[in-house]
C-alpha cells in the first residue's frame, strides 16, 4: 500500500516546495489576458447586442403603451362626444314630440269647440224649425179646435154660432 501512496506524497512536498498554490510565474498574467480577451469579446458579441434587443424591446413597449394610453383617451372623448350628442338628440326629440303633442291638442280642442259650435248652430236652426212647425201645427189645431167646437155647438144647440 505504499507503494500507491508514495507517489501522492512525493506530489505534495513537490507543490511544497515550488510555492504553494498559487505561483506567479507567467501563466497568470496570461490568464488574467485571456480573461479581459474573453470579457471584451462577450461583451462585443453577446452583452451589447443582448442590451440593445433589450433596450429596443423596452422603448417598443413604452411607445405602445403610450400610444394605447393616447387611443384610450381619444376613446373617452369621443365616447363622451357621443353620449352628449345622443343625449342632446333625446333631448330635441322630447321637445319634438312634446310640441307635436301640443299641436295636436291644438287641433283636436279646436276642431271640438268648431263641432260643438257647429251642433249648437244646428241645434239652434232645428229648435227653429220645430218652434215654427209648432205654431204652425198650433194655429192648425185652433182652426180645426174652431171648427168642430162650431160643429158640436151646431149639433148640439141645433144652430151655428157666429
Amino acid at each position: 500500500m505504499l507503494h500507491i501512496a508514495l507517489p501522492t506524497i512525493l506530489a505534495v512536498e513537490e507543490a511544497a516546495e515550488s510555492g504553494g498554490l498559487f505561483d506567479i510565474d507567467a501563466t497568470m498574467p496570461l490568464m488574467a489576458v485571456q480573461f479581459v480577451i474573453l470579457a471584451l469579446i462577450l461583451n462585443a458579441v453577446l452583452y451589447k447586442p443582448l442590451g440593445q434587443a433589450i433596450d429596443e424591446r423596452a422603448d417598443y413597449i413604452r411607445n405602445q403603451q403610450v400610444g394605447s394610453q393616447e387611443q384610450v383617451a381619444k376613446i373617452e372623448r369621443m365616447t363622451q362626444e357621443y353620449e352628449d350628442a345622443l343625449s342632446s338628440a333625446r333631448r330635441e326629440a322630447q321637445d319634438i314630440v312634446a310640441e307635436a303633442q301640443a299641436e295636436a291638442q291644438a287641433v283636436a280642442s279646436k276642431a271640438l269647440t268648431e263641432a260643438q259650435q257647429q251642433a249648437q248652430a244646428e241645434r239652434e236652426t232645428a229648435r227653429g224649425e220645430i218652434d215654427k212647425q209648432k205654431e204652425v201645427a198650433i194655429a192648425t189645431l185652433d182652426a180645426q179646435v174652431d171648427t168642430l167646437s162650431r160643429q158640436i155647438v151646431k149639433k148640439l144647440l141645433g144652430y151655428e154660432l157666429s
